[in-house]
């Protein structure tokens, strides 16, 4: 079975192939499944066929996440007052983090969740842009053609040299991302009764080493995940996955590409100083 580090494309059973279709061979029993014209012939019922993963679909869904993503984070930078903006952020970035759990656990992949996570997550990117914007001028711009920039080179180094991701690869990159997330999660839970174990430099004056190291780590794993979630796609497309798990292969990259985003603005807001 397959497995990713991404735990929006690790389902166990994501990538199960597609039931093949039955056709009913006789061409006079057009009957509906299970039923026939003629009493004391049964017809065999026939299996719908829900059609197949393809690239073209995972590319065309990803693009409808990230759209309804930029939509909602340009409104939240727009419309969103002042005095909603820290309670705004904090929500959007918690509701969103559930969502990425629930749709893990989930059996099959609801489309709706998929939109609503983009949506919430769209209003987090476009407020945590807005404060980085106001102290760095152009900074989300440079942030936005890096992040795309890290991912089309990745998906042609992937490609082109032809990367193969092997069982020790994946464990150490899954090892580290889960090491990487729990780190923050401890950082951000000191920070709220006022203890900064400089992981995330979030002030103006001098940047601490450790921070940007911090942060190069994180760009890395997120490069790293992007690797392993073309990897996963490309296998679940040879094995004939269900059309559905599309939905998923979007949301895995979504998720990536925010994280990875947030990696690079970071970054870039610490050799502005």
């Amino acid at each position: 079975m397959l497995r990713s580090s991404n735990p929006i494309l690790s389902k166990q059973d994501a990538f199960t192939p597609a039931a093949p279709q039955q056709y009913n061979q006789n061409p006079y029993e057009q009957s509906p499944a299970g039923y026939s014209q003629y009493p004391g012939y049964p017809q065999a019922p026939v299996e719908s066929l829900e059609g197949r993963m393809t690239f073209d679909d995972v590319v065309t869904k990803t693009a409808v996440t990230m759209g309804v993503l930029i939509i909602t984070a340009a409104l939240a930078w727009m419309f969103v007052p002042d005095a909603l903006y820290f309670p705004a952020l904090i929500a959007s970035g918690l509701i969103g983090f559930i969502l990425v759990m629930v749709v893990s656990f989930r059996r099959k992949v609801a489309p709706g969740l998929v939109l609503l996570y983009a949506g919430l997550e769209g209003i987090f990117i476009g407020m945590i842009s807005k404060v980085f914007e106001s102290l760095y001028d152009g900074i989300v711009v440079q942030a936005v053609i890096g992040t795309f920039a890290a991912a089309a080179v990745t998906l042609a180094a992937y490609k082109f040299f032809n990367i193969r991701v092997t069982p020790k690869f994946r464990r150490v990159v899954i090892i580290a991302t889960i090491s990487f997330a729990v780190a923050l999660l401890i950082n951000f839970l000191l920070s709220l009764v006022g203890v900064n174990l400089g992981l995330v430099d979030g002030g103006t004056g001098a940047v601490s080493l450790l921070a940007v190291g911090f942060s190069l780590l994180g760009a890395t794993l997120a490069v790293l995940n992007l690797v392993l979630d073309f990897d996963y796609i490309e296998q679940g497309v040879a094995m004939g996955a269900p059309a559905s798990e599309s939905w998923r292969g979007a949301f895995g990259l979504t998720v990536t590409m925010v994280w990875l985003y947030i990696e690079i603005l970071r970054l870039l807001s610490y050799i502005r100083r």
